[in-house]
């Protein structure tokens, strides 16, 4: 017969294995990104859209429900383009603000990241206290948010910056942003 220590051990010791493989498979093919959508329903005609991502090729997207297992929130979504795959790409997204802020931000600053991905993660933490702030509200909040996903790894600049719409609107004094 197992003590219940053992058997408690043996729960310890795969947990953290657990713990483990989705810290250094995030490293790898995970995202924390901020997108800001033009919205013509919200009152400044943007909206703030964190979400963590992780991807990966249909032949291994079973993997990806690990994740949704684990934090008990997200889904799975098929993305339907192939990159330079010749398959199909699955993607493991939570999209949730009440999420991202109970389970996977409190996840990660438990088991940090190791790679580049954790300044992202540290961008993406400071963007989240501006939204829990409400200053996702104010243009003023919006473009502290689009010049902090500037600093994550991006390849385009967020449209908010570059719209005609933003441009239009008050500006501080001094003239930029």
């Amino acid at each position: 017969m197992i003590s219940e220590n053992t058997s408690s051990a043996d729960n310890q010791q795969e947990r953290l294995r657990i713990v483990g493989w989705l810290v250094g498979f995030t490293d790898g093919e995970g995202a924390f990104t901020v997108s800001i959508l033009c919205n013509h329903t919200s009152k400044t005609g943007w909206q703030v859209f964190p979400e963590f991502i992780v991807t990966q090729g249909a032949k291994s997207k079973d993997v990806l429900h690990l994740y949704k297992t684990y934090f008990k929130c997200g889904n799975v979504y098929l993305n339907r383009r192939f990159d330079n795959h010749n398959e199909d790409l699955y993607r493991y997204c939570v999209r949730s603000i009440r999420d991202l802020n109970t389970k996977i931000i409190p996840f990660f600053k438990a088991y940090p990241l190791r790679s580049a991905k954790a300044n992202d993660f540290k961008i993406f933490c400071k963007v989240m206290e501006l939204i829990q702030h409400r200053e996702h509200l104010t243009i003023d909040g919006l473009y502290k948010i689009a010049n902090l996903a500037m600093q994550m790894n991006r390849k385009v600049k967020p449209k908010f910056l570059e719209s005609p719409l933003t441009i239009r609107q008050v500006r501080p004094k001094g003239g930029k942003r």
